[in-house]
């Protein structure tokens, strides 16, 4: 583990070293097994990235033809495999659809670019990776930060995004929430004093992962803290992704964005946990959000922990879309 990487600020002249390479599929396979489908690569002037399919196994029925290309966008930390159990449960509902989830950078098995981490590295990294699939546009499913980045991306290319689907969108936290202090030390000069913060931040503590995660495993469940213990201890570039999102990558004060991306176009859905602290339905009427469906009894976890609820609406939400084609 480098826990020494640094990221450069937004501005600031780039490092000398460009990329910071992820780990091996066999490292993560070897772990987790082979729940996620065989990652693929995608080349890119910032490094290299993975990503996966789950491929079309039926013809499309007539109403579901809108429904062709869907790409999952992971959060902080947790890569694409957490996004699997959602993919998986929304392909049975529309089989004739082409999935694709990709591991952000610094994530899972993708490069960490010694590059600002800014909303725009991640929507060339989604760029490419339509292109690499030959998908002029896409329904966005983004969880977290990928909710960030789906709103983000919508308004800067709207004629690429079919619809988004928000599943407990970071985005709109509001920096004043946080002391003076805790802004010092994420957005100061100390590298490992923001690591530090921004991984206790978003755990809450310290990471602690269950005793039994690998009987788990076994069964098939994605244990996401230890998913995340595997990236801290195999991916050198993964903890300064990670802060480096935390300050520079648009979860905070992000309402104006989220304003645009109502006023447009593209149709939007937003599912959050009723108990969630990241976002809450305020938080979305706030910036004008309608279609927002709150699931009781559940926090940021939501999109694991509550797979046939936030499928369910979703899969409403999809077949109100009509049955347009590219």
């Amino acid at each position: 583990m480098c826990s020494n990487v640094a990221i450069p600020r937004p501005g600031r002249a780039p490092a000398s070293q460009k990329t910071i390479p992820g780990p091996t599929e066999a490292t993560f396979t070897s772990t987790f097994g082979t729940l996620l489908p065989p990652a693929q690569f995608l080349d890119t002037a910032n490094g290299k990235a993975a990503y996966y399919e789950i491929l079309p196994i039926s013809p499309p029925a007539s109403g579901n033809r809108a429904l062709d290309k869907v790409l999952f966008i992971h959060g902080v930390q947790t890569p694409a495999i957490g996004m699997l159990p959602l993919a998986r449960a929304l392909h049975k509902s529309f089989p004739h659809a082409h999935f694709a989830l990709v591991d952000l950078w610094g994530h899972g098995l993708s490069d960490t670019p010694i590059l600002p981490h800014d909303p725009s590295i991640f929507h060339s990294l989604i760029d490419a990776l339509l292109d690499q699939l030959r998908w002029p546009s896409a329904h966005l499913v983004g969880f977290s930060f990928g909710g960030a980045l789906a709103i983000g991306y919508t308004i800067s290319r709207s004629s690429k995004v079919r619809s988004y689907t928000l599943v407990a969108p970071a985005g709109l936290i509001p920096s004043s929430s946080l002391t003076s202090d805790d802004l010092a030390k994420l957005r100061g000069d100390d590298d490992a004093v923001a690591k530090k913060w921004a991984f206790e931040w978003l755990e809450g503590g310290e990471l602690v992962v269950p005793e039994n995660w690998k009987e788990r495993v076994a069964k098939g469940e994605v244990v996401a803290k230890a998913v995340k213990e595997w990236e801290i201890r195999e991916h050198p570039g993964h903890m300064a992704s990670v802060a480096a999102i935390v300050r520079d990558g648009g979860i905070f004060d992000a309402d104006a964005e989220f304003v645009e991306a109502v006023k447009g176009q593209v149709p939007g859905l937003a599912i959050i946990g009723a108990l969630d602290s990241v976002c809450s339905k305020e938080y979305l009427e706030r910036v004008g959000f309608g279609d927002i469906v709150v699931v009781p009894e559940i926090g940021h976890e939501v999109v694991r922990e509550r797979v046939p609820e936030v499928a369910g609406s979703i899969c409403e939400f999809w077949s109100k879309l009509g049955d347009s084609s590219d």
